[in-house]
């Protein structure tokens, strides 16, 4: 940290930093929510809470799950819970194939790639538009990419720490955009289907709820993030000395990995051929009833799909570089994953739960329709509100950095409440995306910003929090303004976020 006296909003930093280091970890959070559920729910039940449920004119009363009967279905239903919530199967198969292009080398090797293959001129939005696209294999972007964007600007002349920063800002600031599906996808969509269901028992959230808009979200974020390292960043940072740190030589492909990287390609195109030949026709094998493709067997197994292509490309790639020798080291790459959501496992059994508990007792119904009452009476149009959410989930993410973990908190109250208020599902989360992406770059909770500081210290040994901040908020500010505008005129135009996911919910009363 740079010494001297330290600003008013450095002051602010280090309480957000005290604040968020003070709360419990994830899973205890969600504990604690489900033991304050419980006693909710028993002074609701206590105090005659009820509310008169808008699809059938039912009075739903508060259930007391202090009760008799409330502790059988928390003896009873513990593991079904568990094994039922919807995101857990759903991250488990996806991450499952995704650890095989990981452990392969695939992923790090298209990065290499997209970075190798760029003109100079064209080299930070490379940086940041390969940042987005990392999203889709979960990590890796923090691990390989902002270290590389440093080493890579060093080698060209530029300052190293505005090439992390170009790089940090796609990883991070713009992962809720991409492409291509990735593991938050699905993560997400399940979340927001579970709190769906707290008031609509048949609703659906596919994986490819927001891919239209993220789609598009992709290039605002790579442009937006290229123009703030261009002209705020760099400018501000000047140029770099040091006599202690000789550039990098960044390799290129060699002749086993562009062996690779073709039959990968193969297998894709391969992949892509089957899909067409089941979509295109009227009566393809992967359209759904009547010809439809928004509620096809392809979109409601996209995570099947994901782990298939992800793991045959990553085998295909394994082999021709010698990385895999036998079926072992590719069920290594499968169990590697597998250890990387330890921590997930946990967290997920506490937050089943909490969700379990929320929907079991009618609070959610409850919080849903009281909320809705007063939001009607609020009387503000949908885009004030929707700029609110931005906001708050953007400061939410200030003092908890689990994007899973804040949304699986939110989801139970926010989607029924918008539910009720005409919006859908889809529309909620996408709103939240944004809001939590903007501030990923900003946030000292965020999990892997010790990491970052470690990165910078390379090339800065003064560097610190503060430091970090600095760099990023320019581009928090840019993302958050032409994301939020985005949005309006998506809302405007009245465009599907994704397939068959539409901004509004239609109200079966």
């Amino acid at each position: 940290m740079k010494t001297g006296k330290v600003s008013l909003f450095q002051r602010f930093l280090n309480i957000v930093e005290r604040s968020g280091n003070a709360l419990p970890h994830p899973a205890t959070l969600f504990l604690i929510f489900a033991i304050l559920t419980l006693i909710v729910s028993g002074i609701g039940g206590y105090l005659n809470w009820q509310v008169i449920h808008p699809a059938n004119n039912e009075i739903i009363p508060v259930k007391n799950l202090l009760s008799v009967d409330g502790l059988h279905f928390i003896f009873q239903k513990t593991v079904v819970n568990f094994t039922s919530f919807a995101p857990l199967g759903i991250v488990l198969v996806a991450m499952l194939g995704i650890g095989i292009a990981e452990k392969s080398g695939l992923i790090g090797v298209i990065i290499r790639l997209l970075v190798l293959s760029s003109p100079k001129k064209l080299l930070t939005f490379v940086i940041v538009f390969a940042g987005v696209l990392s999203n889709t294999a979960s990590d890796v972007g923090y691990v390989l990419l902002i270290p590389l964007a440093g080493i890579i600007f060093m080698a060209v002349d530029r300052h190293p720490i505005a090439g992390m920063a170009a790089a940090f800002a796609g990883v991070s600031g713009g992962f809720s955009a991409n492409l291509l599906l990735g593991t938050i996808d699905p993560l997400l969509a399940g979340l927001s289907q579970e709190a769906a269901q707290i008031l609509d028992s048949s609703y659906q959230v596919n994986a490819t709820a927001n891919y239209y808009f993220m789609f598009v979200s992709t290039f605002i974020i790579a442009i937006a993030g290229t123009f703030v390292t261009e002209k705020i960043v760099i400018p501000r940072l000047g140029t770099y000395h040091s006599d202690e740190i000789i550039p990098e030589k960044i390799e290129q492909l060699s002749k086993d990995e562009k062996k690779g990287l073709l039959w990968a390609t193969i297998i894709f195109v391969i992949y892509l051929l089957i899909i067409l030949a089941g979509t295109i026709p009227t009566n393809g094998f992967f359209r759904g009833e009547g010809g439809s493709l928004l509620k096809s067997p392809l979109l409601e197994g996209i995570v099947t799909l994901l782990f298939l292509v992800a793991g045959t490309a990553g085998i295909a790639y394994g082999i021709a570089i010698k990385k895999f020798k036998n079926d072992s080291d590719v069920m290594a790459g499968m169990a590697d994953s597998m250890k990387t959501l330890a921590t997930y496992l946990v967290l997920v059994f506490f937050a089943a739960q909490f969700v379990a508990y929320f929907k079991e007792s009618n609070l959610g119904i409850y919080v849903a329709v009281t909320g809705a009452q007063a939001l009607k009476a609020a009387d503000l149009n949908i885009y004030v509100m929707m700029i609110l959410f931005i906001f708050f989930a953007g400061a939410v993410n200030m003092v908890m950095g689990s994007a899973s973990a804040k949304w699986a908190i939110m989801a139970p109250i926010f989607i029924p409440i918008f539910m009720l208020m005409g919006y859908s599902p889809e529309l909620s989360q996408v709103v939240f995306r944004i809001g939590d992406s903007v501030t990923n770059i900003i946030s000292p909770m965020m999990s892997f910003f010790a990491l970052i500081i470690a990165f910078i210290q390379k090339y800065d040994k003064n560097a610190g929090i503060g430091t970090i901040i600095a760099v990023m908020l320019p581009y928090t500010i840019v993302f958050t303004i032409l994301w939020t505008a985005l949005l309006m005129l998506w809302i405007y135009f009245g465009w599907d976020l994704g397939p068959g996911a539409g901004l509004f919910y239609d109200k079966p009363f």
